[in-house]
């Protein structure tokens, strides 16, 4: 019992610090692994996972903030040995306020778990991912301070120095992970990792000045998962962010509860609880397991000062994933030891 006091004591730690960053974050940050960390790829209970979540922030103040990622992973065992491979793919659509300015990530990563244990799951791992990040903005929708004149005139020219309104560059991360089970028949898990994004500093420029950098992003993850009987469980998570002089802190519970007659049936799953980003919004979840097939559905309730402007309203995002086994020798349906959270 107080190992796993110790383990909730760990991932609550998390929920202490400012909030604020640069980058696309999503309140289902439990749902965008390869977001988190490049390392947390093939943690799951299957050889393939597609996971999908949509987010539409602040209709309420200004033209929404839309946001989609979409990764998919998959996962296989490296020769006789307990290790595996995770190979995947992360893209992030982002559409932002009245110019639209718009990025679009396509990141390719790889993760390989290094098996700790021939009697139970305990995994290091460690993953990469990098690839192309383009950015673009609608010009006809800018006003510039050199379209007044005593008024304002939208045909008088922006008088910004754009060589192209878009710009593409190249990103890349690194980070590794251990997650392990705990408890009588090993029912309960744990993980804790650590990436860094950014590492290639990125250019972040329109004017195409080489100064203007991505600064590096640092992120601290963990989560625990403990059942409660044979029927219900809780499972925390909590992510710190730090990128430059910027940081996030996220983290909170969802209570689960099976809808089988069957003990430890993870068939049918009916999940619900609540998220705080730190200094920013309250957010509860509700989220659905149906076998193979997941759904969530959160929305951010605004406790920062933009409060009284956004009278509370801040961004629903909504969340499918699927996880399925292939019909293969050494699938992780047969594997004793397979990552899993």
């Amino acid at each position: 019992m107080k190992t796993v006091k110790y383990l909730i004591l760990l991932t609550l730690l998390a929920a202490f610090g400012n909030t604020k960053a640069q980058d696309i974050h999503f309140s289902q940050f439990f749902e965008a692994p390869l977001l988190r960390n490049p390392s947390l790829a093939g943690i799951f209970t299957g050889d393939v996972r597609v996971q999908g979540v949509y987010r539409d922030q602040w209709n309420s103040v200004t033209n929404a903030y839309r946001t989609g990622s979409f990764n998919a992973e998959y996962k296989m065992p490296i020769g006789g040995s307990d290790d595996f491979l995770t190979t995947g793919l992360q893209v992030l659509y982002d559409k932002a306020g009245t110019v639209g300015m718009t990025t679009t990530h396509f990141l390719p990563a790889l993760n390989y778990h290094k098996s700790l244990s021939s009697y139970k799951t305990s995994y290091l791992s460690l993953g990469f991912i990098g690839g192309m990040v383009r950015k673009s903005i609608d010009v006809s929708k800018m006003t510039t301070n050199s379209q007044y004149n005593g008024g304002y005139n939208p045909g008088a020219p922006i008088g910004e120095p754009f060589n192209a309104p878009y710009f593409t560059t190249w990103d890349a991360g690194v980070g590794m992970s251990y997650n392990t089970v705990f408890g009588v028949d090993d029912v309960n898990s744990f993980f804790v990792g650590a990436a860094w994004h950014h590492l290639n500093r990125p250019k972040n420029s329109f004017y195409r000045n080489a100064g203007i950098e991505l600064k590096p992003k640092y992120v601290f993850s963990t989560g625990v998962k403990y059942a409660i009987n044979e029927y219900s469980s809780f499972t925390l998570q909590a992510d710190h962010s730090m990128q430059g002089t910027f940081s996030e802190t996220i983290g909170g519970v969802l209570y689960s509860f099976s809808l089988s007659d069957y003990a430890y049936d993870a068939s049918y799953v009916l999940h619900a609880g609540a998220f705080l980003r730190w200094k920013d919004a309250l957010i509860p979840v509700v989220k659905m397991d149906m076998q193979s097939l997941s759904i969530a559905l959160s929305y951010d309730v605004n406790i920062s000062q933009l409060k009284t402007a956004s009278q509370g309203r801040g961004g629903y995002e909504l969340s499918l994933a699927w996880i399925g086994f292939l019909d293969r020798e050494n699938s992780a349906r047969d594997k004793v030891i397979c990552p899993r959270f």
